[in-house]
């Protein structure tokens, strides 16, 4: 059964004075219409009651307004991505093999279509110049898309009363971008790394077995990793607030773990879905975005359930210390 958090031990973001909720300069209000229910602590051993406390989140009408938004910008912006990250294998690294883990880890990445869409983001990355700088410019456009729903939706989890100021938000969600596509780089390297390694541990001998079934077992864990991170640091840095580190680390793992796990029952599911005969050649563009709208709601619901434990662990220990 949920119960109310003492007064004395509520954080100033959850509870805020008359005088907190005037917004200050450059800064937005946070609209109640628009905001969902900012997490609520229930006690740890009333498993059920977490559960339908997160349940009613999920069902709320706000949630899947974010989650939808963040859907449709993610689309516009996952395709300069892939292009970005041809640019910097192909132009910065001059790596080959670096093309080679690109190509293979986005095929990974994409629920469906993966040929199609690699064959013609290739075709891409490898044009004119004015393509790949256009490819840049429209990823810091969408990036802020992406970014601006989702730091609203962290905000009304945590209890947030204020948006960032609109340059304040370009400026974050600028350095979002340049995280995610640090992580990325990361895992491509590493990857590539690895694969020049065996090459070199099996002389050459690269056409077999255990080389692929260990060269594609490491692209996974690698891409898992990057899945976590890429979490982590949404859930750590977009919400207008200071956040520890250790209250969204653990929901981080295992929604990155529960967002690859989701994405295979997702492709299983996909002939079932038959897009195609409904949709015909934008049958791509469709198990995209849907693929999107579930990872938005995946998301916002370990935002929630990292939210709701570390209320209760700050309840607990406000307990603690009245009873001390």
């Amino acid at each position: 059964m949920p119960y109310e958090q003492p007064r004395s031990a509520e954080p100033q973001d959850t509870d805020p004075t008359s005088e907190q909720l005037a917004p200050a300069a450059g800064q937005e209000e946070l609209s109640t219409a628009m905001a969902a229910a900012p997490a609520i602590p229930v006690r740890a051993a009333a498993s059920w009651q977490q559960i339908i406390a997160l349940a009613r989140y999920m069902t709320r009408t706000e949630v899947h307004t974010y989650a939808f938004s963040v859907a449709a910008q993610v689309i516009l912006s996952l395709f300069p991505f892939i292009v970005l990250l041809f640019t910097l294998s192909q132009r910065v690294f001059h790596s080959n093999g670096m093309v080679q883990v690109v190509s293979d880890m986005m095929t990974n990445f994409l629920p469906n279509n993966q040929d199609f869409v690699m064959r013609n983001m290739r075709a891409l990355a490898f044009a004119h110049t004015r393509v790949r700088v256009f490819s840049v410019v429209m990823l810091l456009i969408t990036a802020t898309g992406v970014f601006l729903p989702l730091e609203v939706a962290l905000n009304s989890v945590w209890g947030v009363r204020k948006n960032r100021s609109y340059l304040h938000n370009q400026i974050v969600s600028l350095g979002m971008a340049v995280g995610v596509s640090t992580l990325a780089m990361a895992s491509i390297a590493l990857t590539a790394a690895q694969r020049t390694l065996m090459a070199w541990v099996f002389f050459g001998h690269t056409d077999n077995v255990v080389f692929n079934f260990i060269g594609d077992g490491f692209l996974i864990v690698c891409g898992g990793l990057a899945s976590i991170g890429l979490f982590f640091l949404i859930y750590w840095g977009l919400p207008n607030r200071k956040v520890p580190w250790r209250a969204v680390m653990p929901t981080a793992v295992v929604m990155g773990i529960l967002w690859e796990v989701a994405k295979y029952v997702y492709i299983l599911a996909l002939p079932y879905l038959d897009f195609r005969s409904v949709y015909g050649p934008f049958a791509v563009s469709v198990g995209l975005i849907t693929w999107a709208f579930i990872s938005g709601l995946l998301l916002l619901g370990g935002a929630y359930v990292s939210a709701t434990r570390h209320a209760l662990r700050e309840a607990s220990e406000a307990d603690l210390a009245r009873e001390r």
